[in-house]
């Protein structure tokens, strides 16, 4: 990687994120927990399970419809862990404020993660606040990490994954993308298309403690639905098979796709997640979701199958087969 630079599409979440994490990063930091890649690492203590997690945000604008920064920080510490199995506990939150912003945007903030933190029953416990110069921060970066406790029976591992597996989803995608980029474009919405933000860990855990044959979960955020499938799917030896009939897209999410030029398979989600299970559970695992408001709308998407090589295959409504690639590029920057 000698002479390269880094670009915004290294923080795409697709390819090139792939490449920098892997090339350089585990160059220098090879830890067995680390190697895996998964949401959430597994650092047990003493005999208890227990999972760790990090992400920083940062959101342009930082408030948006159906949530802001504050809440995308904690909503998307709490759903790595649990998509990893664990309940989340601790969050630690670390500040960084460019001067001039303004105290009662900082408090608002502050308010919104109160009071996400309380709905998904996590400690706000440690943290860390720095100021720099005007014009060298945008407003506000925020990292929070987490600590949860392992509830599964053994940990989910895509090594566990066969054809005939189904590919459930609790909902609708592309939301959280198409309403940043919409506002980053300075588009002006006369429908009520809303981010999806929201933490998943009731629901998650729920499934967990209810339903065996579980075999991996993940949050289908910055590269959406169809980057992170390539992701769940890498040394699988199989591939996975999408129905697109089968996808629930808002109307408001393709018209503006469609103004824009983007396909909102590629589009991030916040409070989404893909979980890959037996199919003979799967109906038990989907009646669980519909109990939660994060849930009522799930169901299965596709399945995985035996081919020649890993792929994701998105089998249209016409009935031809389409290749959903890994996110190469810049989708849109500054999404979370």
């Amino acid at each position: 990687m000698r002479d390269e630079k880094i670009t915004l599409s290294y923080g795409s979440g697709g390819r090139l994120t792939l490449k920098l994490i892997k090339n350089l990063i585990l160059r220098y930091f090879n830890s067995e927990e680390l190697k895996n890649l998964d949401d959430s690492a597994f650092v047990g203590v003493n005999t208890k399970k227990i999972l760790f997690t990090t992400d920083s945000y940062t959101v342009s604008p930082i408030f948006f419809p159906g949530g802001d920064i504050g809440k995308l920080a904690i909503t998307g510490t709490v759903n790595d862990l649990a998509v990893c199995g664990a309940e989340p506990l601790f969050i630690s939150v670390g500040f960084i404020l460019e001067e001039g912003l303004p105290l009662d945007i900082f408090e608002k903030i502050l308010n919104s993660m109160k009071k996400a933190a309380n709905e998904c029953n996590v400690k706000i416990v440690t943290g860390d606040t720095k100021v720099v110069q005007q014009g060298k921060a945008d407003k506000i970066f925020i990292n929070t990490s987490g600590i949860g406790e392992f509830r599964g029976g053994k940990k989910f591992d895509k090594k566990n994954i066969k054809p005939g597996d189904v590919i459930i989803i609790n909902g609708g995608i592309g939301e959280h993308g198409a309403v940043i980029m919409g506002l980053q474009k300075g588009l002006q919405f006369d429908f009520k298309l809303k981010s999806d933000c929201a933490g998943l860990n009731k629901m998650i855990i729920a499934i967990i403690e209810n339903c065996s044959g579980i075999k991996f979960m993940r949050d289908p955020t910055r590269g959406g639905l169809a980057t992170t499938l390539n992701e769940i799917i890498e040394s699988t030896g199989f591939s996975a098979l999408i129905y697109e009939d089968k996808l629930l897209i808002k109307k408001e999410v393709n018209s503006l796709c469609e103004i824009l030029g983007l396909d909102p398979l590629y589009l991030a989600n916040e409070g989404k997640v893909i979980i890959v299970a037996s199919k003979d559970k799967s109906d038990k695992i989907i009646n669980i979701m519909r109990r939660y408001k994060e849930g009522k709308k799930a169901r299965i998407i596709g399945e995985i199958i035996e081919t020649d090589e890993e792929k994701v295959l998105l089998k249209t409504k016409i009935g031809t087969n389409r290749i959903l690639d890994i996110l190469t590029g810049q989708a849109l920057p500054r999404i979370c």
